[in-house]
């Protein structure tokens, strides 16, 4: 699926997001947060997500990606039973700067509405010490960076056995920073019974 921004042709706008499959405590969180209309490559994507198909997305910065796979991934982790153990998450989304993955961390929060998720930000650059008190209480989600995140896994302070969810956000940016080695390592640790979504702004070869 590709968006080019708002005036793609690819999709058609749905004309509310209650259209798209989501449920009434994430519409209502949507309302608080004033998320009136889905855009091209929200209203492509949460279906698909929804219906637990692995996604590959081609969509610039701003298109409300963020939210694309964030509302399918609360929406399906809220009708599990499990919850998550000591320094285990349920879900992993990486992002290759601090601070795009602390704005996606803050729109979790968002989005998850009155429901007590566990988003835990596992990122470079800041006290390792927090991040790893805040694991031992396991996560529903963690939003990190790949270096801190290989950092966690290789002390056991981040396990991701029980992942399954996964999303790779700017998978184009990753490669220009250099990540590829440390998102091996990191795919390789994840379950194979897993939902995974790649989103980049460009496809080149080594993406793909």
């Amino acid at each position: 699926m590709r968006d080019e921004g708002a005036g793609a042709n690819n999709f058609v706008s749905s004309p509310d997001f209650s259209t798209l499959g989501i449920a009434e405590s994430f519409l209502r969180a949507l309302d608080r947060a004033r998320f009136l209309q889905p855009t091209p490559v929200q209203a492509g994507a949460i279906p698909h997500l929804l219906a637990g198909r692995d996604l590959l997305g081609i969509a610039q910065t701003g298109t409300g990606k963020t939210a694309a796979f964030a509302l399918p991934m609360l929406q399906q982790l809220s009708a599990a039973t499990m919850r998550p153990g000591r320094f285990v998450t349920r879900a992993i989304v990486l992002a290759p700067t601090r601070e795009l993955a602390l704005q996606i961390e803050e729109q979790f929060r968002r989005l998850a509405g009155d429901q007590p998720f566990r988003v835990v930000a596992i990122l470079g650059g800041v006290s390792r010490f927090v991040q790893v008190q805040r694991m031992r209480a396991g996560a529903d989600i963690v939003v990190g960076t790949p270096g801190r995140v290989c950092d966690l896994m290789s002390t056991d302070e981040l396990r991701l056995n029980q992942v399954s969810h996964f999303v790779l956000d700017e998978g184009d940016r990753m490669l220009d920073l250099g990540f590829i080695r440390d998102i091996r390592r990191i795919v390789a640790a994840l379950p194979a019974p897993r939902q995974s979504a790649l989103f980049s702004a460009t496809m080149p070869a080594k993406v793909a």
